[in-house]
């Protein structure tokens, strides 16, 4: 769909960026900047079914393109918006085949006889008593760790040290997007005249990495590389904002505040990098030995350590944002800081992914290429814990494609009798 457009913040980032030779480009948010095709996306996506064609097209037709209203974060009652509370979950429940157990804490999958899973054992946070569900297959999608924590509790005398753990690297190779940010104040963004700037929940160009023959070449000290989110609009001021005011004008009150903040509105900039991370054998998460939540059921503790490929990349961020900040005219609010004290924190992005990690061998691995777990055949993992690696994109849409992918691989399974 059409990439939302810049506004002015954005497009003098373009403009310097180029002098710089950094490509700032349109990016493309889930968000509806057009109406959907509910005529032929239902039978392109499901040839041959009409039932799911009929339930996707009516889907489709509920969600009408974004008019700039509101704040993405705060929900959206067009559908403009992805969230799957919206997206997909109404279509899911209109086929039918959909049962939504809420307040349930899942402890444990349990297994049969012959080895297979069978189901899961869980907590009602309503009562506190314990149920279970059965199904044909079971599928984690709980995000990493809490799918970690789910195979980790379950211990057998099959699995003493978790399911689907004889490789014994549930858990291990922990990842999250390598950030960090550089805030600045520009001139040239002051008094200007005001405007709606809420756009598309976000920033509405970014910065995709663009080093990559220096990188072939040897000219980088790090591997793989990062790309800049901006945020230069002019969208609901917030308590940051009054911060960003105080360290410019160094504190005002009543109508010098007022004529301040009219000023200095929309004339802060911040770029963050979000880039790429190596696993490593220091980044894992394992039961907490000691700690349990308030159903009775173990923690995770979690193991952290950047290695110098993400501090020196971090320090290449501070370098690329400081470099565009100045060709802007602007000005750091905050003083520099060295590279590993700038990073975000792991887990901090919100990125985690790994720990139960895709490969061609079990031993190795914990999933197969269809996320499908290789001593359990019935059990699949379809969250971003399969992820090998970390790229610099948000995982999402890879989850998603994968998540998609093993399903269709669950359904040809099925009809062949092996699940």
């Amino acid at each position: 769909m059409p990439a939302p457009k810049p506004r002015a913040g954005e497009m003098l980032i373009q403009n310097r960026g180029r002098g710089l030779g950094i490509p700032v480009i349109p990016i493309h948010r889930a968000v509806l900047t057009a109406t959907q095709d509910h005529v032929s996306i239902p039978s392109k996506l499901h040839p041959g079914n009409a039932k799911a064609q009929r339930v996707l097209a009516e889907a489709v037709r509920g969600r009408s393109a974004c008019f700039w209203a509101t704040p993405c974060g705060r929900g959206c009652s067009i559908r403009a918006n992805y969230q799957s509370t919206t997206v997909h979950l109404p279509p899911a429940l209109a086929t039918g085949n959909l049962d939504i157990l809420p307040r349930a804490m899942a402890r444990e999958i349990i297994l049969d006889k012959n080895g297979r899973a069978e189901g899961v054992v869980y907590v009602d946070k309503s009562t506190g008593k314990e149920e279970r569900v059965k199904g044909r297959i079971i599928v984690l999608a709980a995000g990493s760790g809490e799918s970690v924590r789910l195979l980790l509790n379950s211990k057998s005398s099959a699995f003493p040290h978790g399911l689907a753990n004889g490789s014994g690297l549930v858990g291990k190779y922990l990842m999250d997007t390598v950030g960090a940010s550089v805030g600045g104040q520009v001139p040239l963004l002051e008094s200007l005249p005001p405007r709606n700037e809420d756009g598309a929940g976000g920033e509405h160009v970014y910065a995709p990495w663009w080093l990559y023959r220096e990188q072939l070449a040897g000219k980088l000290d790090f591997p793989r590389g990062y790309h800049i989110e901006v945020s230069a609009a002019r969208g609901m001021p917030d308590a940051k904002t009054f911060s960003n005011l105080h360290r410019v004008t160094g504190g005002s009150y009543g109508r010098q505040l007022k004529a301040d903040a009219r000023r200095y509105y929309g004339s802060f900039v911040n770029f963050a990098g979000r880039g790429n991370m190596i696993p490593n054998d220091n980044c894992y998460c394992e039961l907490d030995p000691t700690v349990k939540d308030a159903w009775g059921i173990p923690v995770l503790r979690f193991h952290w350590k950047f290695t110098d490929y993400e501090i020196r990349q971090a320090g290449h961020m501070q370098k690329t944002f400081d470099e565009l900040l100045r060709a802007m005219g602007g000005r750091p609010i905050h003083p520099p800081k060295a590279p590993l004290e700038m990073m975000d924190k792991g887990g901090t992005v919100i990125h985690e992914v790994g720990v139960t990690i895709l490969g061609s061998d079990w031993r190795s691995s914990v999933t197969n290429r269809w996320n499908q777990t290789w001593e359990v055949k019935d059990l699949f993992i379809a969250d971003g814990g399969p992820f090998c690696s970390n790229a610099d994109k948000n995982p999402t849409l890879t989850i998603m494609a994968l998540a998609w992918r093993a399903g269709d691989h669950m359904l040809e399974e099925m009809r062949r009798g092996n699940l």
